[in-house]
């Protein structure tokens, strides 16, 4: 039994793939088709029709093309895949373990240079070396980051696809598919009997000059590389588990197309007594219930209110002495963590709160890196990943402040031609974090919920900034 029934070629424009595909057509018993699902053409430029449907046919049902092509024939099919391409049968042959993936990729300046040419002679193959069209491209710093990242987050996707399905990839570089031996590699893992006896000839190598001689500037493209995060030492690992986005705790107004979406440790009590102001609330949703109420109130707005790192972290702590908590998370946060828990009728020293918050935050630092054998709490979660979740359903329309709430609120009904309801005042109660703050605590926030510091662009805090 062969070992794939099909094949896909996961590349991208100018990574040498249309050499790839002339060599993988060289072999007996294989046949590549081209960029199958390419939305301008099927196959190859200008061809608007295959294996008797149109590109109309095909955009109705791109299965029905693939299973035509695959049909009637003892021979290895496949065709190539770039990340522009149909996203539906991306997912199809993503998920079939019997379509076996090639992956090509390119020095991305090098493809990025080579695809600004090609654009620029509007040559992209070349068979007669006479018939070369030659040029400059034009670096522009922004544009090569946009293509970058691009195809950073396609070979993500490829490589959390295989990941996920316990599936393995054939990779190659542009460098390798001039190497014979590695071809007959590929095609020994591809499961075919043939081999080639030599590299096909009819395509020639368009720029191989090094990368500098085809810029228009190379001193400003070497600044602008220089500039930029190549091994993204800036990135943020995010070790959070990904949560429910919630929906059960989703409020809307009766009377208004509102939707409040709350953030665990927010001001949630003093956004539902807004909410009140429209009239009755409506609770309870479920994904098609929610999904009714949206089609249900068209022009409707939801929302969420963020509240300041740290403020939210010393709610979380004195939450730790209210009831509900698990006696083992108590436990556990004592004995494996140091942290000394709010006793009833709070701290009896200043000097004891601060050291048990800080204590806390440098738990929590643990916890959402993964590094601690306790599940988090959506009360300590960071925002940037529960405002994430919720995208799972639908994305708020707006993220509110807490420290500018009825400003952001009044905004809100203006937006929807609404009269403002009545906020009500904060919670006037002193939970002492006035009397702890200070650069230690406030860096050991920063440390702990650095995503939420840097995505939502948060300042240190400031007592009152919640009134």
């Amino acid at each position: 039994m062969r070992k794939f029934d099909s094949f896909v070629m996961l590349a991208g424009m100018r990574t040498g793939s249309n050499f790839l595909e002339a060599n993988l057509n060289a072999l007996a018993g294989v046949r590549c088709l081209g960029e199958l699902f390419n939305p301008g053409f099927i196959g190859r430029r200008g061809c608007s029709g295959l294996a008797g449907m149109t590109l109309a046919m095909r955009e109705a049902d791109p299965a029905a093309l693939w299973a035509r092509v695959r049909g009637g024939t003892d021979d290895l099919v496949g065709y190539r895949h770039f990340r522009d391409h149909d996203p539906r049968m991306f997912a199809a042959v993503m998920a079939d373990p019997r379509c076996g993936k090639i992956v090509l990729t390119r020095n991305p300046v090098e493809s990025y240079v080579s695809l600004k040419i090609a654009r620029h002679t509007g040559q992209w193959r070349l068979t007669r070396p006479s018939q070369l069209k030659t040029g400059k491209a034009v670096f522009v710093a922004a544009e090569f980051e946009a293509h970058l990242e691009a195809e950073q987050a396609f070979q993500v996707q490829i490589l959390r696809d295989l990941q996920t399905s316990g599936q393995t990839a054939f990779y190659l570089d542009y460098e390798d598919i001039a190497d014979l031996s590695v071809l007959n590699g590929l095609a020994a893992w591809l499961g075919v009997e043939a081999r080639l006896a030599a590299l096909d000839g009819s395509l020639t190598v368009q720029n191989p000059d090094p990368v500098e001689a085809k810029v228009t500037d190379p001193g400003a493209m070497r600044a602008a590389l220089a500039g930029m995060d190549r091994f993204n030492l800036s990135r943020s690992p995010n070790f959070e588990p990904r949560r429910a986005p919630g929906i059960g705790g989703f409020v809307a107004a009766r009377g208004a197309p509102v939707l409040f979406m709350p953030l665990k440790g927010g001001p949630v009590s003093r956004v539902l007594g807004w909410l009140d102001g429209f009239g009755a609330v409506e609770r309870g949703f479920a994904l098609r219930k929610l999904r009714r109420w949206k089609a249900g109130h068209p022009g409707n707005r939801c929302f969420t209110v963020l509240r300041h790192p740290l403020a939210r972290a010393h709610r979380a702590f004195l939450a730790l002495a209210e009831e509900g908590v698990s006696a083992e998370l108590r436990r556990m946060l004592g004995s494996a963590y140091g942290v000394a828990l709010p006793p009833e009728g709070g701290f009896a020293e200043v000097a004891q709160h601060r050291a048990a918050f800080l204590a806390f935050l440098r738990f929590l630092k643990r916890n959402l890196s993964g590094q601690t054998g306790l599940r988090g709490d959506a009360g300590w979660a960071t925002q940037a990943a529960l405002v994430q979740n919720f995208g799972a359903v639908f994305a708020p329309d707006a993220l509110l402040r807490e420290e500018r709430l009825e400003a952001g609120l009044a905004w809100l009904c203006a937006d929807l031609g609404l009269a403002m309801p009545p906020l009500p005042p904060p919670d006037a109660r002193d939970d002492g974090l006035a009397a702890i703050w200070d650069a230690e605590v406030e860096a050991a926030a920063r440390e702990a919920y650095a995503r939420d510091y840097l995505a939502f662009g948060f300042g240190d805090w400031r007592a009152g900034q919640a009134a």
